[in-house]
């Protein structure tokens, strides 16, 4: 992606970010125009889910007073705010059919007229849009221009899930640690093992900003603590080679595996797994390295667990002490 942002940065040329809600589409946009021969002038954004169907061309192009009924004033539109500079374009997808073919226009012409204004003005501005939808698809059922889908497509980047850079995670975890510290001015928490684990499992459906709002949470609630991550996580179930509830038995059959696990199976995992941290840890629950930290959980959370599925310190530990 690096290396897409460095070819494209230096030229003019009309950018289409492609990815998921959070994904960082808006951060890619900065960094293209930071690195452009434009960065001295305005990076001005439009979200265009934001724009009431009305009032797009009055937001991308400015009216003239008394141009409607409300237009009690001459107002400037994004692109001349953008001039010289870049018009950063998100959601491109929301933009109404009717208002797409005057927004080709400008791409092509670089020309626009206020709204109530035969003044031919000129667009000198970088256009880089972005959307979370399959354009090809808003075009195949007639929702988006095919014209304009060209003309936005030029030089595509595609902004990439969490869940397929999974290996990103430590590293952005800790930067958000970082950013939350300065700017929530909390203490600084620990991001154990545990922790980064609980964080991989996930598969992050609100993408990188769903991420930094975790961290931002956790971060405040830690108190300076570890950071303790209360998120889903998928099971794997055990492999089909090895010996348990429903591998190939000795007589050689197959059991046939189910797709789910049984409440009291769910149990005794939790159980089993519970115990061997406990054992690892030599039944210290709270601390640095204590079964708690190493679960991911709280240490209350952990205490209840242990009650409920009747895991007790052993008595001779007991009168060790």
């Amino acid at each position: 992606m690096i290396q897409q942002i460095e070819i494209i940065a230096s030229t003019d040329g009309t950018v289409l970010v492609l990815g998921e809600t959070g994904t960082g589409k808006e951060l890619i946009a900065r960094e293209i125009h930071r690195r452009s021969r434009r960065k001295d002038k305005p990076l001005v954004q439009v979200n265009c889910a934001s724009v009431p169907t009305e009032l797009y061309e009055s937001e991308f192009f400015g009216h003239a007073r008394g141009a409607f009924t409300s237009a009690v004033r001459d107002r400037v539109g994004r692109f001349e705010v953008a001039a010289g500079g870049t018009l950063f374009l998100d959601e491109i997808g929301e933009v109404p059919l009717e208002v797409q073919g005057k927004l080709l226009r400008v791409l092509q012409e670089k020309t626009y007229e206020r709204v109530g204004e035969d003044r031919t003005r000129r667009a000198d501005v970088r256009i880089i849009a972005a959307t979370n939808r399959n354009l090809q698809n808003e075009v195949s059922t007639g929702r988006f221009r095919s014209d304009l889908y060209y003309r936005l497509n030029i030089f595509p980047i595609k902004a990439a899930p969490l869940r397929d850079r999974k290996e990103d995670i430590p590293l952005l975890a800790a930067h958000f640690i970082d950013l939350a510290v300065r700017e929530l001015e909390c203490k600084r928490p620990r991001l154990t093992d545990a922790g980064i684990k609980a964080l991989q499992d996930y598969d992050w459906p609100g993408n990188v900003r769903e991420l930094r709002n975790v961290i931002e949470r956790t971060t405040i609630v830690a108190q300076g603590g570890a950071l303790f991550f209360e998120l889903p996580v998928t099971v794997d179930r055990p492999n089909s080679n090895e010996t348990g509830p429903h591998s190939p038995g000795l007589d050689g059959k197959a059991d046939v595996e189910p797709d789910y696990f049984t409440e009291a199976e769910i149990r005794r995992l939790e159980r089993e797994n519970i115990l061997a941290v406990l054992r690892k840890t030599g039944w210290k629950i709270k601390g640095i390295d204590g079964a708690a930290e190493l679960l991911g959980i709280k240490p209350t959370t952990l205490a209840s667990r242990m009650e409920k599925l009747g895991l007790k310190r052993p008595r001779e530990m007991e009168d060790t002490e």
